[in-house]
């Protein structure tokens, strides 16, 4: 951006020194310049006013500039909302489904210092009842066995083969498919399944998805010791679980099916003993936006001429993945006006509006004057008194709303037979409205690309425009296969704990984002570019800190301050040099952790301080060799793991 020049560079005092220099010019009899000279007085009064002046002058060029802007299109973007997954819990199994309507306001408990953040269901939930209907055992390899009539004798069924190996499965058929429930399933276990850590089974449950075969559950909480002894799993089933025929019963099927075990996690050398099974429905889970709906706003009264504009009450308005409805009523007369991006492509006949979001506008098309004088309508106008309602729309977001998980746990809209709620995700993707300075620089970069993505900057750009809710985005080279192809790579807005950690599965953009981004730069890019959108390949770091604490420092808050500067460091989104985020690609060196520590009131540099920094595996929590300096690829992130620290007195 071209820096705005300074018309008028004289501020109040110069403005008096002039005026007085001039009355000696012209006035040589006036020599009282006191400030209690009432000419004097008179001077600094008409200074101040010509001050104001000129800084009004000074703020043209920044209102030609903000002019420019909007003869070319550009709109201050709204904030994005964060998302995320609440659990309704129910106080105890019920026999009929428990209806969750849309809309349902769920909220983080309010504090001293902060009001709730609310968020709301984006559709309804179905929290449908089940009961256990049969069980089965599928050896790797062979068919799947009925076994629930050996859950009628006191022996029950051996669940694996004798000698268990990967693949073996634990069969579960339920009355009814539960998709996004919870799901208890209770067993009676006994203690046979030698081998096993009860701590850390190698297994996983899944639950059976019509089309896509079986796909994997989140356990909520096991504590049958790996089908050990007596106890409750619960489940939480995916979306698209159906009913199937298994063993030749029809039923929901969930399995347990045993993996391979990582290096350090003993197997199964006996297969468990199943003595009893049943299960119930205890909740489900449905996503939520932190968003305010509103519905059927009144907007006001049409006159019939084009280019209207009527302002909602609740402002600024979210960006909707369908487009927003508008109903004009006149008398019996009901017709519905559709959201455009633009006028453009609008005929006079078009019933059309637009809506500028972060203003929270509604906008009419205008009427051009054509070179014969006649009028040329870029879309239709609502006729003359007739009430404009605006059928819902969306408002809130912020930063705010990127809660961890735990967090909501308010339920505001009563829901009967639902004791509690819960996040079991955090809530990401809120983001902060555009500022009017990032506007300035995205004007010359529109204007530049002109829609197209040619250069690392202009996909980076554009990508921004379709996903405000993306942290960062970073396009690099994509070297494969002759290099002709980029990857853009997208950072969530995520939250932190209170030292900074973050989980890996966190970092994950949801589907949907990813999605939207590669299907608008993909009409953007160049025939022949290749085109892959993805999150960064996060290279995992644990840094192990040995140092000295001062005299009168507690040792235990100085390591708490030394976590929070290491995982502040490599924050992806607060970390780096700069404070907007570990730079992708960017090596890790101890120095770096040295520089952070000596910021630190309570450490004591005089002492030897010890850094050393190791590459580790979060699946497996092993570590490589220590280092002074870790590199990373051009398409790296690095992620704090479990750094360790060591505060001596």
């Amino acid at each position: 951006m071209l820096p705005a020049p300074n018309l008028d560079d004289r501020h109040f005092q110069d403005l008096v020194d002039d005026a007085k220099r001039l009355v000696q010019q012209r006035c040589p009899t006036w020599t009282d310049h006191n400030v209690s000279d009432p000419g004097v007085t008179l001077i600094e009064a008409f200074a101040q006013m010509v001050d104001q002046l000129i800084y009004r002058l000074n703020r043209v060029p920044d209102l030609h500039y903000i002019k420019f802007l909007e003869l070319i299109g550009v709109e201050l973007r709204p904030p994005a909302a964060a998302r995320g997954q609440v659990t309704f819990w129910l106080s105890a199994a019920q026999p009929q489904p428990v209806i969750v309507r849309a809309e349902t306001q769920v909220a983080t408990a309010r504090t001293d210092v902060a009001d709730p953040i609310v968020f709301s269901t984006t559709r309804e939930l179905e929290i449908i009842p089940c009961e256990f209907a049969h069980a089965g055992s599928h050896p790797a390899g062979e068919s799947p066995a009925d076994m629930t009539a050996a859950l009628a004798g006191p022996e029950g069924f051996r669940c694996f083969s004798p000698s268990p190996v990967v693949g073996d499965a634990l069969l579960i058929g339920l009355t009814n498919a539960v998709p996004y429930c919870a799901v208890v399933v209770r067993m009676n276990c006994r203690v046979s399944g030698r081998g096993v850590d009860p701590r850390h089974p190698p297994v996983v449950w899944e639950a059976w998805v019509e089309g896509s075969g079986w796909e994997p559950c989140e356990v909520g909480s096991d504590d049958t010791g790996g089908l050990n002894k007596p106890g409750d799993v619960v489940l939480h089933v995916p979306g698209g679980h159906t009913a199937s025929i298994i063993a030749k019963q029809r039923a929901g099927w969930l399995r347990c099916r045993l993996v391979e075990a990582l290096p350090d996690q003993p197997t199964y050398t006996a297969s468990p003993q199943i003595l009893s099974v049943s299960a119930f429905t205890i909740g489900g889970t449905v996503p939520t936006v932190h968003a305010e709906v509103v519905r059927g706003e009144i907007l006001g009264r049409s006159d019939g001429t084009p280019a209207q504009r009527f302002v909602v009450q609740q402002r600024p308005l979210l960006p909707s993945e369908t487009p927003t409805t508008l109903t004009a009523i006149q008398g019996d007369a009901v017709t519905e006006w559709t959201e455009v991006s633009h006028f453009a492509l609008s005929g006079p006949n078009d019933r059309h509006f637009r809506i500028d979001r972060f203003g929270g506008e509604i906008q009419f098309g205008p009427a051009v004057r054509a070179a014969d004088g006649g009028l040329i309508h870029y879309g239709a106008v609502p006729p003359a008194g007739a009430v404009l309602r605006l059928e819902a729309y969306r408002t809130g977001g912020g930063q705010s709303g990127n809660v961890g998980r735990g967090l909501v746990r308010v339920l505001k809209t009563s829901v009967p037979y639902v004791s509690t709620v819960e996040n079991r995700v955090p809530a990401i993707g809120g983001a902060e409205a555009e500022s009017l300075a990032d506007a300035k620089t995205r004007g010359p970069l529109l204007l530049r690309s002109r829609g197209r993505a040619v250069t690392a900057e202009d996909f980076e750009q554009l990508a921004r425009d379709v996903a405000p809710d993306a942290a960062r985005v970073h396009c690099v080279a994509d070297t494969a296969d002759g290099g002709a192809g980029v990857r853009v790579l997208i950072v969530p807005q995520v939250a932190s704990d209170e030292l900074g950690r973050i989980s890996l599965r966190d970092l994950d953009p949801p589907a949907a984002v990813l999605e939207r981004i590669a299907s608008s730069l993909d009409a953007r890019r160049l025939v022949g570019t290749r085109l892959l959108v993805q999150p960064p390949d996060y290279s995992a770091l644990t840094a192990v800190v040995s140092l000295s604490c001062r005299p009168l420092f507690d040792p235990g808050e100085v390591r708490s301050q030394v976590l929070r500067a290491l995982y502040t460091l490599y924050h992806p989104l607060v970390g780096g040099p700069d404070g907007t985020g570990w730079p992708f690609g960017r090596a890790a060196q101890s120095h770096e952790v040295h520089a952070a520590l000596a910021r630190i009131p309570g450490v004591d540099m005089s002492r030897e301080v010890s850094v050393a920094l190791f590459s580790a595996d979060p699946n497996s929590s092993q570590r490589g060799p220590a280092s002074q300096r870790i590199d990373l690829a051009p398409t790296a992130l690095v992620y704090s793991f479990e750094h360790q620290v060591r505060v001596r007195k």
